[in-house]
């Protein structure tokens, strides 16, 4: 699916799959090698993540009910646990460097679309 900041209006990812399960959302992004660059993970619920087990560094944002991002991780390197964000019913995981690069923050609108490529 397509992920977009609506507030800045720019494409976040366009191939993000989404973790909805019990087991996906333990699997995560774990055994990757990395992430490509339109590439994310959408895990709901998720109010925190964890990069333990992972080979590189991960961009994180926690979005509310209404798709406002409510805390971001920027950067998040392999081997963390990262703190509880309350307000979260989601969290979305793109290639590090994408959020700085969208300039994606705090208050911003993020939508999802179903499709993506062809």
């Amino acid at each position: 699916m397509r992920v977009v900041n609506r507030t800045r209006g720019i494409l976040l990812g366009d191939k993000v799959r989404t973790a909805g399960t019990f087991l996906s959302r333990l699997a995560g992004l774990l055994g990757t090698a990395a992430i490509a660059e339109g590439e994310g993970l959408w895990i709901v619920p998720c109010r925190s993540v964890h990069t333990l087990g992972m080979r590189y560094p991960i961009d994180v944002a926690f979005l509310d009910a209404r798709g406002v991002v409510v805390g971001i991780l920027e950067g998040f390197p392999p081997n963390r646990v990262g703190r509880v964000h309350r307000d979260a019913m989601g969290a979305l995981e793109l290639r590090a460097g994408t959020l700085a690069v969208t300039g994606t923050a705090p208050g911003d609108r993020v939508e999802f679309e179903e499709g993506g490529p062809a």
